[in-house]
């Protein structure tokens, strides 16, 4: 039996052209994709406003995954 990671939402972002440079450099500075980092900033949010919903799944930590994922 294999188990599947729930699927995660696509969604178009429009931003600033300043904003997502300092984003991205944010994000590198931290080991996160772009994406991962959005994602960490908008849970943070959503946890000072008592809005996270409590299913939600944990973000993975931050770089690359043990290369022991890469070999199953």
């Amino acid at each position: 039996m294999t188990t599947t990671a729930p699927t995660r939402k696509a969604m178009l972002l429009r931003l600033d052209p300043a904003v997502h440079k300092a984003l991205a450099e944010w994000a590198v500075e931290d080991s996160r994709s772009l994406n991962s980092h959005i994602e960490l900033l908008l849970r943070d949010d959503l946890a000072q406003a008592n809005r996270l919903p409590a299913n939600v799944q944990p973000l993975r930590r931050p770089g690359r995954p043990p290369l022991a994922t890469y070999n199953k």
